[in-house]
């Protein structure tokens, strides 16, 4: 009988004991690779405690699952977050606009420091981001969707002009790359977390533009396409530093800049594309309104 419950309390500990047992094997794991070998004690039971951590976590899910469920169907602000459109675009225009305006500020300065203009270029692109989510978010504050069509369709186009100007600073960043062999370096681990995080807002990026589709909505769009054309600026950045960082003499550098600049000018292209479907589109959709008024 002990013996069961033992094996019940380590197989499903307290939660507490969860959520502290996730930052300790994180840590104490990254420790051990990076500063010990692989053939220490101390990293063969760093191992351990995250296959265990892993595994009772594992364990949890189905209930975490559950309790997540309730929580959407109970909760009144879970409810209002589903059902509120233009609340959920307004949080995402906030915060993103928030990031966008210290990172560019923060590439500025840099800029404004060490003298090149290569700083200056990746804080122009991240401006010009929070550029127009402000512009957009000056909309969605007052006016609800589908209110005000003729200003969305103009907002639309606009960001496409902007889209155009961005252009031109990613163009930029992909020449210092190329030409002054300017890269991003970070550590094996930091690499592997930005390479995460990159394809998981990539992937988000393109679900949100298709999900958002539906709304009908000029700002709703134009909003899902300035989080596209970001996470494909992160992609850039990510081939960048993972060249560098992984670097092993297999590649040559005339190759890596070939696949650098393969990548710098695909996502030039595709913001190019969405800039010019943006301000087509955006101008014939105008055009039928004033026509149907």
């Amino acid at each position: 009988m002990n013996l069961k419950k033992t094996g019940k309390a380590l197989l499903f500990p307290h939660m507490a004991i969860l959520l502290l047992l996730l930052p300790i094997a994180t840590v104490f794991l990254i420790v051990s690779m990076v500063f010990l070998g692989t053939e220490s004690w101390i990293t063969i039971l760093s191992y351990v405690l995250a296959a265990y951590t892993l595994t009772v976590w594992c364990f949890r899910i189905p209930t975490l699952i559950d309790r997540i469920k309730r929580f959407n169907r109970e909760n009144k602000y879970a409810i209002r977050w589903r059902s509120d459109t233009r609340l959920r675009i307004n949080v995402s225009l906030y915060s993103a606009l928030a990031w966008n305006i210290l990172y560019g500020l923060f590439q500025l300065w840099l800029g404004f420091v060490h003298h090149t203009f290569w700083f200056y270029s990746i804080g122009a692109y991240y401006l010009s981001l929070a550029f127009m989510r402000f512009f957009l978010l000056r909309h969605t504050r007052r006016y609800a969707h589908g209110e005000n069509r003729r200003l969305e369709l103009q907002k639309y186009r606009a960001c496409g002009w902007v889209f155009l100007v961005m252009n031109a600073a990613l163009t930029l960043i992909v020449f210092f790359m190329l030409y002054w062999n300017r890269t991003f370096v970070h550590h094996m681990i930091t690499t592997i977390a930005m390479a995460a995080y990159t394809f998981t807002a990539f992937t988000m990026a393109i679900v949100n533009l298709v999900k958002y589709k539906k709304y009908e909505s000029p700002v709703f769009s134009a909003t899902k396409a300035i989080g596209f054309a970001s996470a494909c600026v992160s992609m850039l950045t990510l081939t960048s530093t993972m060249l560098t960082t992984f670097k092993d003499g297999t590649m040559d550098a005339l190759g890596e800049k070939l696949m650098l600049g393969g990548v710098g000018f695909a996502v030039s292209g595709v913001v190019l594309v969405m800039a010019i479907h943006m301000i087509v589109t955006g101008t014939k959709k105008l055009r039928q309104f004033n026509t149907e008024v």
